[in-house]
Parts: structure tokens; sequence; C-alpha cells
């Protein structure tokens, strides 16, 4: 794997270490990242730094040093008004740049990535992140922005959660308001669109959750099509449940002004990116039904578990991977949109990652093998038969785990043989 980068995914898992640790304050979380960064071969990282804004001297002062570089003297501060480069990171969060400063150059840092982390403080008329991370290598990809820019939101996450440990009461009761909304968010179970059978549910780990999916009824240009989008957001509780509904209307607007689903991700991206300062990041995949002879379906990825295409007439397993990066990932994003035929008889499984990385008491995963498995052995079952048989395998698996998370699936069946009497959708069930 080249260094300097790890994917969207296995990043996730490298952060939820620190996440599920217990910190006494800020400053000791972020020490344990720096090290876990500069220690990780993937990353290729050779010295960390920690330097924590000083409003009283426009400053940031180095708060904490780890790696193989020659050491930078106690206390000392880079000036924001000589680094006009720390006046970016408030709109850019991560800069790679090359370094200017003399001293830092004596020591050995000549390219560097700067990641704004925690809260914004304002500062003579602009926003200045208290905490900012320096991390230098041989050389700095670019490949590495992407990567350091979740490990930023991710870290700020964490550090509200040092910081806030707040009126437990108070949270409870929001966390029963909020999952009411989010209960009412949710579709029916199931609906039948042409020949196809589809099945929907969304188990919650806790009261709310970040999984969502819906079912988005389209008739524009003369066509009759049905959007199914399935979501999961990187927070947890109500923030997650906060940006579950913010995405369900900004994708039902979306849908109902005929956007093209290139446009519509790139927009909603935008939107997050806008929207969310700290829990920017949220996977989506959306797909188009439609009402063709030979049934295409039209998807997009952004960086969600790829969903599984099941076709028993060859016995194969195709996976829709990602057409583009998770949304809210930067301000600036493209997203391709592919297309799949659904035979008679396929099966399409959307799901979230708390299914396939459930874990079983030993830490195992529960995986896509065996997923694919109990798809292949049930396909001629419903599609509400396939998801609860999904489901109660992925509970009997993980009984004896510590570790939860919201489990979320969508199975789409076509019919084997045409139904022409059911091709109206129930209008209970679509919005």
């Amino acid at each position: 794997m080249q260094q300097n980068y790890l994917s969207q995914r296995n990043t996730y898992k490298f952060l939820e270490k620190l996440t599920s640790q217990n910190f006494k304050n800020e400053l000791s979380l972020l020490k344990s990242l720096v090290k876990d960064i500069v220690n990780h071969k993937e990353f290729g990282i050779i010295g960390g730094r920690i330097w924590e804004l000083n409003p009283q001297d426009y400053s940031y002062s180095l708060s904490y040093q780890f790696g193989k570089v020659d050491k930078i003297p106690k206390g000392y501060s880079l000036s924001i008004e000589d680094q006009p480069v720390l006046n970016k990171l408030p709109k850019e969060r991560t800069i790679l740049h090359y370094e200017s400063d003399e001293l830092l150059k004596l020591k050995g840092i000549y390219s560097y990535s700067l990641t704004g982390v925690g809260e914004l403080i304002r500062l003579k008329g602009s926003k200045y992140y208290k905490y900012a991370l320096g991390f230098n290598a041989p050389e700095m990809l670019q490949s590495f922005y992407e990567t350091l820019n979740i490990i930023s939101g991710i870290a700020t996450i964490a550090i509200r959660g040092v910081s806030g440990q707040s009126v437990e009461k108070k949270i409870r009761q929001d966390l029963l308001k909020a999952s009411e909304i989010q209960r009412n968010l949710l579709p029916e179970h199931k609906i039948r669109f042409l020949d196809y059978d589809i099945y929907g549910i969304c188990t919650p780990d806790s009261e709310v959750g970040g999984d969502y999916f819906d079912y988005l009824k389209n008739l524009y240009e003369g066509e009759d099509n049905l959007g199914i989008v399935i979501a999961d957001a990187s927070s947890k509780g109500l923030p997650a449940a906060i940006q579950a509904l913010f995405v369900s209307g900004a994708i039902r607007m979306g849908t109902r002004f005929a956007t093209k689903i290139s446009h519509l991700f790139s927009r909603l991206n935008t939107l997050i990116w806008e929207t969310f300062v700290y829990e920017r990041f949220v996977t989506l995949f959306y797909c188009e039904l439609t009402n063709v002879s030979n049934r295409l379906l039209l998807y997009a990825n952004a960086g969600h578990c790829a969903p599984i295409h099941y076709r028993p007439d060859h016995d194969s397993f195709m996976y829709l991977d990602a057409t583009g990066a998770m949304l809210g990932l930067s301000e600036h994003q493209s997203f391709g949109v592919e297309n799949i035929r659904m035979h008679p008889g396929d099966v399409l499984v959307l799901y979230t990652d708390g299914i396939t990385e459930s874990q079983d008491g030993n830490g195992i995963m529960y995986g896509e093998e065996r997923l694919q498995e109990l798809i292949r052995k049930n396909h001629n079952e419903t599609s509400e038969n396939i998801a609860l048989l999904i489901i109660e395998d992925v509970q009997k698996y993980t009984a004896e785990s510590l570790y939860n998370d919201d489990k979320t699936l969508v199975i789409i069946k076509r019919d084997i043989a045409e139904q022409q009497d059911m091709t109206e959708i129930s209008k209970s069930s679509i919005i």
C-alpha cells in the first residue's frame, strides 16, 4: 500500500480505537492520536506536533512533539501574521505545504501537513481552530490530505466528548425526542414497484442512530422511476440523527426537482460541508429503478458499503463499488453514475457496515462472504424474509459481542415471472 494513505474505511477503524478510550483532557487525546499516526507504518510519517492557539500572542504554541525529528524548543510559537497558511485552516481544514519557518527547517521539517482540530475560536475578526496538528514525512502525498480530513473530523468529535460531560438527564430527554422524529423519518418497510419486491429495515443500536433509508417516487419527463437511498452518518447518537434528518430532507427535495444523480450528490456534498462543522462525513448509496423493458438500474455510491447484486441464473455476485468519496469529505467533489440490469430473480442487497462489520465474542467480523452465502441460500424467499433472515443471523452471530452498531438493510428483488397487475406503489409507502 502506498505510504501516507489509508482507505477511508480503514481510517475509521484506526480511529475507532481512539474514540473508544477514556482521556482525562483534550491534550491527552491528541497526544495519543499523534503517537498512533507517527507509529502507524502505513502512514510513513516521521514526526508529529500539536500546536495550540494562543489568543494573547496571536500565535500557535508548541504543546507536544513526537517522532524521529530533532526536538523543537519547548514553548516555541508560530506567529499567525508570519504564517499566512494558518489563516487558511478554518476553510480548508487540512493543508499540505512547504515549511517556511527557518528553525523548523533546521530541525529537518521541509514539507508538512497541517490539520485543524477542535472548536473554532473567533480572533481579530477571523476564526481559528483551537489546535493544529502538524505532520511531516520524507514525502507528503496528496492522498494524505483526504485521510487527515477524516481524522480531523473524528478527532474533533472525540474532543467534544471529552470536554462535554454534560447533564445526562437532559441528553436522555433529547434522545427520546430524537428517537420519535427518526421513527417518523423512515418509510413503511415493504413496497411494490413494477415487478420489484422491496423491503427495508433499520434497527438502531441506541435510541437514535446515523443509519437511514428511504423510498422516493420520481415522476418527471414522462418517466416512472423509484429512487432508493441508504445512508450512514459518521457520528453517533443525536448528532447522527440530525444528520440523517438533514440528508433525508435534502435528497427528497433534490429528487422532486428532477436533479440528475451526479448533480444531486455534488449539491448534497456541498450542503453537508457547509452545514456540519464537525460531523461532516456521510456515506450514501442511491439507486433508481426505471420503467424500461430491460429494467435498468442507475446508481451512485458515495463511499458506502458496496451493495451486493446476486444473479441466480449465473450464481454470480457483483459489488456496486463507490463512484465517489464520502459526502462532506471536501467542499468540491464529483460523483460518477453507473448502471446494472436487474434480471428476473435477481436480488440486490443494500446494507450499512453494522451488518458486515458486526463482531462475535472473539472480535471476528461477520463479513461479506457470510452475507453472500445467506443471500445465495435464501434468494428464492421474499425480500422481507431475506431481510429478516439476515438480521436474525447477524444478531445470533453478535450475541456475545460487547460492541454493536446500527443495522440497516434494503432488499430489492425482481420477480421471476413479471406481474403486470402489481405496477402501483402503495401510496402510504411513498412520500
